[in-house]
């Protein structure tokens, strides 16, 4: 019978854990639009600003860009820097809107790890049925402190091309 050894079993014990923990990498990742330096390291990945775009998973037509802190030096070549709660957001309609399900206000439409365990960045939707207007809000929270730093944008749902049919963003908010 083949045994492990203690530390090959602590390692084959734990690796579940920080799967969960890191997760998988999904299909719907945002897309790099590009990154530019802010900080050099002579002998490390420099610190960076990123932007990125993704798609609203609940409603065709929006796209949502934002842009992220990304640090470089050693702990950020390896993965393990934890990233500032900065982020800037500005979501826009590209094409016809359609909403393939219902949600509740508040919904998550994104979310990134941005350190090792504790902190994520989200975006979630929100609908101002008054004004027909879908509201996303960009913000950083972590286990312990939370976060203040946030971002906000809005998208009014209006015709696009010929068809002249809007939908009603509050139609589709769950009660």
């Amino acid at each position: 019978m083949f045994t492990f050894s203690r530390p090959v079993a602590c390692i084959l014990a734990v690796a579940p854990i920080l799967a969960a923990l890191c997760g998988p990498a999904l299909a719907d990742d945002p897309d790099l639009i590009f990154r530019k330096s802010t900080v050099f390291h002579m002998m490390t990945p420099n610190d960076k600003l990123a932007t990125y775009a993704v798609d609203d998973p609940e409603v065709q037509g929006v796209a949502c860009f934002f842009t992220v802190p990304e640090r470089g030096g050693l702990s950020g070549a390896f993965g393990v820097a934890e990233e500032t709660s900065d982020v800037s957001l500005a979501c826009r309609q590209i094409g016809p809107i359609k909403f393939t399900q219902q949600s509740h206000q508040g919904d998550v439409a994104f979310t990134e790890k941005r350190s090792l365990f504790f902190k994520k960045m989200q975006i979630v939707r929100g609908c101002d049925a008054k004004r027909n207007t879908l509201v996303y809000m960009a913000y950083s929270d972590k286990l312990v402190e939370g976060s203040p730093k946030n971002s906000t944008s809005a998208v009014p749902v209006q015709p696009w091309g010929a068809s002249g049919d809007v939908p009603k963003c509050g139609d589709f908010v769950k009660s």
